[in-house]
């Protein structure tokens, strides 16, 4: 059992307004609930798939939302650390200290939050799009590249 008994902020009612997947709602709560005193965690992707019973790509994917939701920061491969507000403590003044010190933009309880997640998940989606209009563009060059190749293989034989 857990010694941490206390957060900055009400977890539930934060992440109704959300909407999260179910994937990056069930990492978050597994994360909350094996991370140390302030809300770290030692855990790479292919671990948190083990736990979460996930494939290392839908991990990858849940993680992410988190992260556009600054609920979860990646610190560097295979640790992360969860936002100082929903972090448990072993003290009331241990998470009043640390949410005073942090910075304004980490904070979840502004009024434009669920606002800007949702903007933040738009752009990423937008940028996604915009990756596989790329893709697509490269594959079909290469395709008329070696069409044209194949032409001229065949009009010198």
């Amino acid at each position: 059992m857990s010694t941490l008994k206390w957060a900055a902020t009400n977890a539930d009612s934060l992440l109704a307004n959300l909407d999260l997947p179910p994937a990056a709602y069930r990492a978050l709560l597994k994360l909350r609930g094996r991370s140390e005193p302030g809300g770290r965690i030692d855990r790479d992707q292919a671990a948190l798939g083990e736990l979460l019973g996930l494939s290392r790509p839908s991990v990858k994917a849940a993680l992410r939302r988190l992260e556009l939701a600054k609920l979860v920061k990646k610190v560097r491969k295979g640790v992360y650390q969860i936002n100082p507000m929903l972090a448990g403590y072993s003290s009331p003044e241990d998470a009043e200290a640390v949410v005073q010190a942090m910075p304004r933009a980490d904070r979840l309880d502004s009024k434009n939050y669920v606002a800007s997640y949702y903007q933040a998940v738009a752009a990423y989606e937008d940028q996604l799009a915009d990756q596989r209009k790329q893709r697509a563009a490269v594959a079909a060059a290469k395709k008329v590249s070696a069409a044209q190749r194949r032409g001229l293989l065949h009009a010198v034989g």
